[in-house]
């Protein structure tokens, strides 16, 4: 206690030891060159102006605005800008797709702007109205990522808790107050540059609010409103201290004291928020060293990049480590620390011991014969003489098609024939006809041609199915006088022999399995489950799926997009086909659905390291 005193100026100073002292303290505080520029590179201020006067006399005019009945009326028009945007949802998410362009990106930055001054107001005039001072406004640069800033420390002077509580959560609720005018104002105007600006504000605030500001990981408003509501200053400090101390306990069994004492729920709930801090933070910090990382050159972006990890990562468990070492020679038993070493390098020895796979890929089943029937040309239904399951022998008509055009010609190819056999058959009696007779020779010939062709152009109108099967995917409407177009698909028809599954495996996983290995089949919604064996890999990637039922936008587990009426994956995935086992094709005609292979045995491990030592060799050059 004494020494907590002496390092806070708590106590009366000795007049001949305190100029040391405070000369010690000024150095310790001041720190090394190199420490004083990484704090600045993380994170500083700069003070722009002294707002306390003006928000002195602009606090009594911005009253109304922090009223229940203002309250009362955003929170009437968030449920109307709610409704409508939830009648309007099309078009709601259409405009986030049209705004992802250079000047809706700089909308966005703009609205971000708006947003965060207006939040920093918020924060300060809530303060002033309970008679804080406001000492300073600017930006505060977060690895050099600029954001507002507003110094209520003052607030910490009052003695009301519901104070405190309003002025921290201030910022948050204006914004949420402006998103909820921006969103009824994007239902309520029309199209045009202000509904674009309104969908700009409503967006970025919500989700600036809630991805950022809400969070009590991270000491924005989300933590100290947290800390007020539980009435817990210092929550990160006093967290992390029983998170540290449980699991020195855990390790090391030492008996210690508790930093501070707490119910057993209470307890639990702090150390279970310590470790969602430090697993959000871990990621954060990993997340903004990659960004520095790209961000600067490469070797400036390697200096940051260990800058990050040093500072964030590894110094905390450097001092923990330190702890321990310390902590060690005071222990009353030491058996407890070899065997959780124990089990941590047994349990990080399983992620290395292979282990069965079981690989998951979307897939369509489908008869392995099957034959689309089209129309071949513009032309009407004349005979339809088989519905919807109708079994078809090989060789008979599917249905029957009349084109004028294609009458037409077979009858003049007919006639044109016939007239030229009668002319060369009459050569003999007519000595002109047997001077011509070469050329009629070639003509009879062309006209020949000309009328198989023509036969040929009609069969097409009367295809006959090449098996017998079964007809499928039957349009209702179809009927004899109906009008098709050209290549409209008329039916489908779906042979008695195997089913064939056909599945797309990306590269991180089709090494695992094999022709031979065995997988089943589960399609969604009602049908069997399929038994499979691997029959064929593709060695290269497919670069077009066959279908857009397949992809993840049409309800399948592909990741593509479509261009020019083609579905193209947005990674590299493999086709693999299966055979069916004991399955009759009859009854399918195309049946989405996923396959799952049992895979080769594999460690957990791998891939991390496989995806690590990639990333490494891709970077290592310059």
């Amino acid at each position: 206690v004494v020494r907590f005193l002496g390092e806070n100026q708590l106590l009366r100073a000795d007049p001949h030891e305190s100029p040391a002292q405070m000369a010690r303290r000024a150095r310790r505080e001041r720190g090394s060159f190199g420490t004083w520029l990484l704090h600045h590179y993380l994170f500083f201020r700069v003070p722009l102006f002294k707002p306390d006067r003006w928000l002195g006399a602009l606090a009594p005019r911005c009253a109304p605005l922090l009223s229940p009945a203002f309250r009362n009326l955003s929170l009437l028009a968030l449920a109307a800008g709610a409704l409508g945007v939830y009648r309007d949802w099309t078009r709601f998410s259409a405009s986030v797709a049209d705004s992802l362009t250079a000047s809706g990106l700089l909308s966005y930055l703009l609205a971000l702007g708006a947003v965060k001054c207006a939040h920093e107001l918020g924060h300060a005039l809530t303060a002033k109205r309970y008679g804080c001072r406001v000492p300073a406004m600017g930006l505060a640069f977060l690895v050099l990522w600029p954001v507002p800033y507003t110094d209520t420390s003052d607030a910490w002077r009052l003695r009301s808790h519901a104070a405190r509580l309003r002025i921290a959560a201030a910022g948050v609720a204006t914004e949420l107050t402006v998103a909820a005018w921006a969103t009824l104002a994007w239902v309520l105007l029309p199209d045009g540059m202000l509904r674009q600006a309104a969908f700009a504000l409503a967006t970025t605030t919500w989700v600036a609010t809630v991805a950022v500001n809400s969070s009590p990981f991270m000491r924005f408003d989300g933590y100290f409103v947290l800390c007020d509501w539980l009435r817990m200053p210092n929550l990160h400090a006093r967290a992390f201290a029983l998170a540290r101390w449980q699991l020195r306990e855990w390790i090391f069994g030492a008996g210690l004291e508790p930093p501070e004492y707490h119910p057993r729920a209470t307890r639990a709930l702090l150390i279970g928020f310590a470790w969602l801090t430090w697993a959000y933070r871990l990621a954060l910090y990993l997340g903004i060293a990659l960004l520095v990382y790209h961000f600067f050159i490469k070797l400036v972006g390697i200096f940051l990049f260990a800058v990050e990890l040093g500072w964030f990562i590894l110094r905390p468990l450097a001092g923990e480590l330190a702890v321990w070492r310390a902590l060690w020679p005071r222990l009353p038993s030491r058996r407890r620390a070899p065997r959780v070493a124990a089990i941590a390098a047994g349990l990080l020895l399983l992620l290395c011991v292979p282990l069965p796979t079981r690989i998951q890929a979307g897939a369509m089943a489908h008869a392995a014969q099957s034959v689309p029937v089209f129309a071949p040309v513009h032309a009407q239904v004349a005979v339809m003489p088989f519905g919807e399951g109708a079994r078809v022998k090989e060789g008979e008509v599917l249905v029957r098609l009349l084109s004028a055009t294609g009458d037409a010609r077979l009858a003049a190819a007919h006639a044109r024939v016939e007239r030229l056999r009668w002319q060369a058959g009459t050569a003999g009696f007519d000595p002109e006809q047997r001077r011509v007779s070469g050329s009629l020779e070639e003509e009879l010939a062309t006209a020949a041609a000309e009328l198989a062709a023509a036969e040929q152009e009609s069969a097409r109108l009367a295809p006959r199915a090449p098996f017998g099967g079964t007809l499928r995917d039957l349009d209702p409407d179809l009927a004899p006088g109906t009008w098709v177009h050209r290549n409209e698909k008329l039916a489908l028809l779906v042979g008695d022999g195997p089913v064939e599954v056909d599945g797309y495996l990306d590269e991180a996983t089709v090494h695992r399995i094999a022709v031979g290995d065995r997988a089943h089949f589960y399609p969604d919604g009602d049908g069997p489950v399929l038994t499979l064996t691997v029959s064929a890999i593709d060695r290269d990637a497919t670069r077009v799926l066959p279908s857009g039922m397949l992809a993840a936008e049409r309800g399948g587990l592909i990741a593509a997009r479509e261009r020019q009426g083609s579905w193209i994956p947005e990674h590299a995935v493999y086709h693999v086909s299966f055979r069916a086992e004991g399955a009759a094709g009859a009854h399918l005609s195309a049946v989405r659905g996923k396959v799952v292979v049992a895979g080769a045995w594999e460690a957990p491990a791998r891939d991390f390291f496989n995806a690590f030592f990639s990333v490494l060799w891709r970077e290592a050059g310059f």
